[in-house]
């Protein structure tokens, strides 16, 4: 009970320091806008696949962006502090809750973007959206994961790039077949094992996370 307590604690400051710290919210915001309006300008509507394509390589860096302030933002002092109040799987487990959750309000806005400038070629926008922010989910976890790695090294968030790309390719490759789906009324097969690798995929980093970390913490 003390441990959801603390999560639930530290998940609050993280979203109070959202909240307080807009102008980093409305950036990314603005990121996104730029750079779809660019693309409308440069392809109008495209077809399904490009279009498809082109928002999950958008999801990609719109994580990057989101977040790797996760640990880089937290100076030495208030790490100290942090260690002193709560324990190293709770502190992980908050900032995992966090940037899912922050991931997965960038997903919305990122699609409802698209859709207005870039066309709707999508059959099933509530399956896609699903699709979407579980995806978001995914790549949030993984990125968190490293964010905490990187800020141990002498807070290179480059490093955190160099390791996620190998690590976050095939992932996106499998959320892009998967969210087909929603460009056409037909399910393909293999959609029910291209979720559960998925889901796999998030259990394992949320483990690996909570294994590790602590080892980070005590450095």
């Amino acid at each position: 009970m003390k441990s959801v307590r603390q999560i639930i604690a530290l998940f609050k400051k993280d979203l109070l320091l959202e909240i307080r710290q807009q102008y980093s919210f409305y950036g990314i915001i603005l990121y996104v806008a730029a750079t779809i309006f660019v693309l409308y300008l440069a392809m109008g509507n495209p077809e399904a696949d490009v279009w498809n394509g082109l928002f999950w390589i958008m999801q990609l860096f719109i994580c990057v962006n989101a977040v790797a302030k996760s640990f880089l933002q937290e100076s030495r002092g208030r790490m100290l502090y942090f260690y002193s109040i709560a324990g190293a799987r709770d502190f992980i487990l908050a900032k995992l809750l966090f940037n899912t959750l922050l991931m997965a309000v960038m997903s919305l806005v990122s699609w409802l973007l698209f859709v207005l400038l870039l066309g709707n070629p999508i059959q099933n926008p509530f399956r896609f959206v699903a699709i979407a922010v579980f995806g978001g989910f995914g790549i949030s976890l993984v990125f968190t994961f490293l964010s905490a790695i990187s800020a141990r090294a002498q807070q290179n968030a480059a490093m955190m790039a160099i390791l996620g790309f190998p690590l976050i390719v095939p992932q996106v490759l499998l959320l892009m077949k998967l969210s087909t789906v929603a460009f056409s009324d037909v399910l393909q097969t293999g959609l029910t094992q291209m979720i559960l690798l998925l889901a796999a995929l998030n259990i394992l980093v949320i483990a690996l996370s909570i294994i590790l970390f602590p080892f980070l913490w005590k450095d």
